[in-house]
């Protein structure tokens, strides 16, 4: 049995944050949302497949479970990712790209071709 939950509310605070960007600058706004240490490497990884917490752990080195959580929890509130939970026993839950975050396919791509191709530069310096 598959029990979605109904899509999150931004909360206040998070709304302020997002309601702090400069609204003549799109990017800043977009940094706000998916910027940061994690949450580009959680896009990546959940642009490949449907993921659940524990595998996410496992594929991004370094994340604590809490910072894993709550990065999570900020993209679900931001609507770029979804959290379903499966009604069973142990209790299953996946997280998947929205529209919205499958939308931003092609940033991820351009952000690995730069990758790629600076790679050997900025790790030489």
């Amino acid at each position: 049995m598959n029990l979605d939950k109904p899509q999150s509310k931004v909360t206040p605070s998070r709304r302020t944050k997002l309601d702090s960007a400069n609204s003549e600058c799109p990017v800043e706004l977009s940094i706000k949302i998916i910027g940061g240490k994690w949450k580009p490497i959680l896009l990546w990884q959940l642009n490949e497949k449907i993921k659940r917490f524990g595998e996410l752990k496992k594929d991004i080195n370094g994340i604590t479970v809490k910072m894993l959580a709550q990065q999570l929890r900020e993209l679900e509130q931001d609507g770029i990712i979804s959290r379903k939970m499966y009604h069973e026993v142990p209790p299953r839950v996946e997280y998947s790209l929205t529209e919205m975050g499958r939308s931003l396919e092609p940033v991820l791509m351009a952000m690995c071709s730069w990758g790629k191709m600076y790679k050997e530069k900025m790790l030489s310096k």
